[in-house]
C-alpha cells in the first residue's frame, strides 16, 4: 500500500474522515433554543432536550449565547441540584462554548450567571451506561417530543442523530469507497 499515489491517499483520508463523522456528533444545546433562561412557554427545554438525544464518548456539546450576558459552567451533581456556582469544574464565557465528551458518565452544566440556574438554565447529560433522564430533574414522561415555534410554524425536535438508521448508510458508503480505492490502486 506504500505505492499509492497522492490522489488515492487523499481518497483514503477522506474515507477515514467520513468514518469518524459517523461515530461522533456535535449537538447544539437546546436545538433551536440557544443557551439561555428558558421561556415560560418551554420551562423544561433542557430536560426535554437531553431526554431526546443519545450521547456517547466522542460527541460534543455546543453552547451558544451572547458572551456579554451569559456563560456556561460544568459543575458537580450537588452544585447542579443546589445551583451553586462556586468552584466550577469548567468555566467558559466566549459565547460559542464547545464541550467535548471524552469519557462515559454524567455531566452537569449550568449558567455561570447568578440567578439563571434557579430559573431553569441548567442541563445534565449521561453517556454510556448512565441514564439519560431522571425524574428527579423534570417531568417523568412528556406525552410528545418538544416542538419549537418559529416564524415558519412549528418544527418538531429531530430524533437522535446517533441512531443506527442514519449511521449505517454512511458506514456502507465509507467501506465502499475504501474498496474502490483499493481496487483502483491494484491492492485488492
Amino acid at each position: 500500500m506504500a505505492n499509492l499515489t497522492p490522489r488515492y491517499q487523499f481518497l483514503l483520508a477522506l474515507q477515514f474522515l467520513l468514518l469518524v463523522r459517523v461515530w461522533c456528533y456535535q449537538y447544539k444545546v437546546g436545538d433551536l433554543d440557544a443557551w439561555g433562561i428558558p421561556t415560560s412557554a418551554n420551562p423544561q427545554v433542557y430536560t426535554k432536550w437531553s431526554k431526546y438525544h443519545s450521547f456517547k464518548s466522542g460527541d460534543s456539546l455546543l453552547f451558544l449565547y451572547p458572551p456579554s450576558q451569559d456563560s456556561m459552567i460544568q459543575v458537580t451533581e450537588q452544585s447542579y441540584k443546589d445551583c451553586n456556582l462556586k468552584d466550577p469544574i469548567l468555566y467558559m464565557n466566549n459565547g460559542n462554548s464547545l464541550f467535548n465528551v471524552t469519557t462515559e458518565g454524567v455531566f452537569y452544566f449550568t449558567s455561570g450567571e447568578p440567578g439563571h440556574c434557579g430559573k431553569g438554565q441548567k442541563l445534565y447529560i449521561a453517556t454510556g451506561n448512565g441514564t439519560a433522564y431522571s425524574p428527579a430533574y423534570g417531568p417523568s414522561s412528556p406525552d410528545s417530543a418538544p416542538s419549537y415555534p418559529t416564524v415558519f410554524g412549528s418544527i418538531p425536535a429531530p430524533p437522535s442523530s446517533s441512531s443506527p438508521s442514519q449511521s449505517v448508510p454512511l458506514l456502507i458508503m465509507a467501506i465502499t469507497g475504501l474498496l474502490v480505492c483499493a481496487l483502483l490502486s491494484g491492492n485488492l
